[in-house]
């Protein structure tokens, strides 16, 4: 366990991009590479998820009992216009 680094905001373009997630939160030191895990995030949520904004939806992991396991891979620029079709005029 590592020690807290002092109080952190989670935010970014949950929604807009000024958005605050958490506020004032008592926080360990973050590394590049390290992943944040969000259980629940009111209307930010999975079964709330859109791509607003050209927003790309974050990979779902379902754990349980120390195991892992990806259950919706990260949303990809191509998932996105996959089903555009071009212009015949």
């Amino acid at each position: 366990m590592r020690p807290n680094r002092g109080p952190a905001w989670l935010g970014g373009p949950y929604c807009e991009s000024g958005d605050v997630l958490i506020q004032g939160l008592d926080f360990p030191e973050v590394e590049i590479g390290e992943w944040l895990a969000v259980p629940a995030s009111g209307a930010y949520h999975l079964n709330m998820g859109s791509n607003y904004n050209g927003a790309c939806k974050p990979a779902v992991v379902w754990l349980r009992q120390n195991e892992v396991q990806l259950i919706q891979r990260r949303e990809t620029i191509d998932d996105l216009i996959v089903r555009d079709t071009k212009l015949s005029f």
